[in-house]
């Protein structure tokens, strides 16, 4: 594909860079006199307002992943896809309400540092462990995957260079500035993220109608493809086997939801770097806000892809162009890549400068958290207990470039993913049902023991791997076929967890005979009382998912 990028489009994308450069390393810089500490470099200096942690908390979780994957899904799938977005809405409410004020009446600096202190150094290393590994072969190696595939795609550059170039320019601010450099960069990346994303939508829309405008377009993709809009899937959807019906609901995504936005460190490293706790609640609560507003922009695009796809006549009026790289069938995730060819000049350039925004916000964002654990809860616990923090800043720059570096060499092994969006959740899921029991018997059971919070974390994955096989069909039509049932891999999510947390219980009663844990936590009076503005919002945000749900049933 020419990618059609004309001269206006170049100064737009370049002038994106300098200013995320720019920015990002003049709030990295040391100030006259005081050297960076670990806290400064890896909590901000825990002096974030409410708006900045909103915005980096979506930049970092707007990614590859959903721009290109979630747009990718909406072409197969339909809006059903955006329950991921719009339930994460609800998800940050909870998280902001009942996990925030425990995290931050700790004062830690990661998430496996909880652990410590609510269970055992040995289960800290264990889970750190598993995050680290997460990060960097499914996380990192992703996002730059799907990012190398976009611009090949779009500006015809070649998947290694795409990926290197996009990794030394995370690499180049956030190494060096921490998450002060990323969370205040953010908030201009999210700036470009809505733009570009609005300027898609608007022009995918437009087209559909016939230059009718965004309003006629959504009317028409409605009316050409009304099943892509059916929120709960039923059993003969073939998407069915990813978005199980009410289990969306009710079920595993849940499992998902609450384990990312609640025990992820490079999600919840920004809640843990506001001023105050009710400053980051407030947050939280912009965060919700924008997340109501995403699949308008990286979901509805995909549909209109399919239906322009679909219709012969809209097709041949965009010209030979549009037949080149089309998406379809194995091929899902090249919509928005595809859709933006056809931006006039200029706007081609925000969008692209939209996309670069998305993948390098978040990359920045994995890094810093990689470094941080790595740093937090390897290095000064097993190697250098007495770490200066200078050792500990410049640790974690080193843990981060090195985790680039494999996930850089990682990224183009990963081949063509027919749904990366889906890819990403599905593995994710191994890991990430065993840690959500754990936390949440963990916070809000006082008789939850750390042997039976071992054992529950050793346990968890032969658990998820036993039901994972069923669903791969490897004993389809044999004797074991019954042994190992086939099911939805979001109803795994949910069966790993509630067994994970009946053994959790299990071992926690014979071990303690019932008595409270040494370590459990006294929750205070008042400790979720929440002001009224994050109620009134919350309300809001009810309300409307309430309507959402009810129309696109």
């Amino acid at each position: 594909m020419n990618s059609g990028f004309e001269l206006l489009d170049y100064i737009i994308f370049a002038s994106y860079g300098v200013v995320i450069l720019t920015i990002g390393l003049w709030v990295s810089r040391d100030k006259k006199g005081k050297q960076k500490s670990a806290e400064d470099y890896f909590l901000a200096g825990k002096a974030l307002p409410w708006w900045a942690i909103g915005a980096s908390l979506i930049a970092a979780n707007i990614s590859a992943e959903q721009v290109i994957g979630m747009t990718g899904s909406g072409f197969v799938v339909g809006l059903a896809i955006a329950s991921y977005e719009w339930m994460a809405a609800l998800t940050l409410l909870i998280v902001g309400k009942y996990f925030l004020p425990i995290f931050i009446e700790k004062k830690i600096y990661t998430i496996p540092e909880f652990v410590e202190k609510r269970f055992s150094t040995e289960l800290k290393t264990i889970l750190a462990v598993f995050w680290i590994g997460l990060y960097i072969f499914v996380n990192l190696a992703s996002v730059l995957y799907l990012g190398g595939l976009a611009l090949e795609t779009i500006l015809n550059i070649d998947m290694q260079y795409a990926v290197l170039g996009l990794g030394l320019f995370a690499a180049a601010y956030s190494l060096y500035g921490g998450l002060s450099a990323v969370a205040w960069t953010d908030i201009i990346q999210v700036f470009f993220l809505i733009l570009g994303g609005i300027v898609t939508t608007y022009l995918a829309l437009d087209t559909v109608s016939g230059g009718q405008g965004m309003v006629e377009g959504f009317k028409s993709i409605y009316n050409a493809v009304p099943e892509k809009f059916d929120m709960i899937l039923d059993e003969s959807n073939p998407e069915y086997i990813n978005l199980p019906g009410l289990g969306v609901l009710i079920g595993g995504m849940w499992v998902a939801n609450i384990y990312y936005w609640g025990f992820n460190q490079y999600i919840i490293q920004r809640t843990l770097a506001a001023k105050s706790l009710k400053e980051s609640q407030k947050g939280i609560l912009f965060a919700a806000a924008l997340k109501m507003f995403m699949p308008l922009i990286i979901v509805i695009p995909g549909i209109a892809a399919y239906v322009i796809v679909n219709d012969p006549q809209i097709l041949s009026s965009l010209g030979d162009s549009a037949l080149a790289n089309i998406p379809g069938e194995g091929a899902n995730d090249k919509s928005y890549p595809w859709l933006m060819q056809f931006l006039p000049t200029g706007l081609k350039g925000v969008a692209v400068a939209a996309l670069a925004a998305a993948i390098v916000s978040s990359l920045a964002s994995m890094l810093n958290s990689t470094g941080t654990i790595f740093t937090m809860d390897i290095y000064r616990q097993t190697f250098n207990k007495n770490a200066t923090e200078k050792q500990m800043v410049t640790t974690g720059r080193i843990s981060a470039a090195i985790a680039l570096i494999i996930a850089v060499i990682m990224a183009p092994l990963l081949g063509d993913i027919p749904q990366a969006f889906q890819y990403i959740q599905e593995y994710t899921g191994i890991v990430s049902p065993g840690i959500l029991a754990i936390f949440l018997l963990g916070l809000f059971w006082r008789k939850t023991t750390n042997r039976g919070a071992i054992w529950g974390a050793l346990s968890s994955i032969p658990i998820a791997l036993y039901l994972k096989v069923g669903s791969k069909g490897w004993f389809k039509d044999t004797s074991l076929e019954s042994f190992f049932p086939e099911m939805p891999f979001l109803d795994q999510m949910l069966y790993t967890s509630l067994l994970t947390m009946l053994i959790i219980a299990i071992v926690s009663r014979v071990q303690n005979k019932g008595s409270d844990d040494l370590k459990g936590i006294k929750l205070k009076d008042g400790v979720f009382s929440t002001s009224k503005t994050f109620n009134i919002g919350s309300f809001a945000v009810m309300i409307l998912l309430t309507a959402i749900y009810s129309f696109f049933w």
